[in-house]
């Protein structure tokens, strides 16, 4: 009987221990699913033009800031980021469908050297971009009509462009980024919502966009040329010299670039649940 009762002792200690291992085991969140959770929670109650708050957005700028090319899976020597055209068009860009919703979108462009994202727009959006390895220019703008005059721009230059007139925009950014780096944001009005990306090396480029583009719904994607502010006069409009590199004359494009090419490919990255 006392043999019997130890023995029972001992098992009642490894299944003990057995249970406290399992305990201690931690299940590992990839970084790419912890931010899909973590814009789902930010993003759960947005509307189009609403900006999440500060503490959310820095909530996905953390996730963002520590991600990197392996955590999706992504190699540097993958067929993506190689250039498979030798003429003069800017080479294919590679996208990369993570997510989509109607509160946000998750995805990643892949780039070769010299390849080109046109300006851009992204209408009533919150957009979080993470450069996740090479080197790419960034130029951006935001509206300034807050300086125009109730006078209308000569638009007579710009007749080949399109029906669409000319509309003053400032410059936010124009710069060259090095992965690694932080996450840039950009909002419905504000942080350079108009933007161009042209990959100086190959790169990639993780997104988040909170809401998506929904053509219903208004928020279709919008490109323009932009021209330096020197080729347009607007009675009552004037800039210090010195300062109209800051700022240029938007135009919508009609059509899509005619340079721009951008194929869809399967993501083979860790799952989201």
């Amino acid at each position: 009987m006392g043999a019997e009762k130890n023995g029972n002792d001992r098992k009642g200690s490894e299944n003990g221990e057995m249970k406290n291992k399992r305990k201690r085991r931690k299940v590992v969140v990839s970084r790419v699913q912890k931010l899909y959770k973590t814009c789902k929670l930010v993003f759960a109650n947005c509307r189009p033009g609403v900006v999440p708050s500060m503490e959310n957005v820095e909530r996905v700028k953390a996730v963002l800031d520590k991600m990197t090319l392996a955590d999706v899976g992504l190699r540097r020597n993958m067929p993506y980021f190689k250039s498979t055209v030798s003429s003069d068009r800017p080479p294919k860009i590679t996208y990369l469908h993570l997510h989509e919703c109607d509160k946000f979108s998750m995805g990643i462009f892949c780039l070769p050297p010299k390849a080109v994202i046109p300006l851009h727009n992204h209408p009533g959006m919150t957009v979080f971009s993470k450069l996740l390895f090479g080197k790419m220019h960034i130029k951006s703008y935001d509206w300034a009509d807050n300086l125009l005059p109730e006078s209308t721009p000569n638009a007579n230059n710009f007749d080949r462009y399109g029906n669409t007139g000319p509309r003053l925009a400032k410059l936010k950014v124009n710069s060259k980024f090095r992965a690694p780096c932080k996450t840039s944001i950009l909002y419905p009005a504000d942080g350079g919502n108009m933007h161009c990306f042209t990959a100086k090396t190959a790169c990639a480029v993780l997104d988040v966009l909170g809401p998506p583009y929904c053509d219903p719904e208004g928020r279709h994607c919008q490109y323009y040329y932009d021209f330096p502010f020197a080729d347009l006069s607007v009675d009552g409009l004037s800039v210090p010299e010195e300062q109209q590199s800051e700022y240029a004359w938007l135009i919508e494009r009609e059509k899509l670039p005619e340079d721009l090419t951008v194929a869809g490919a399967l993501y083979s990255g860790p799952k989201l649940e």
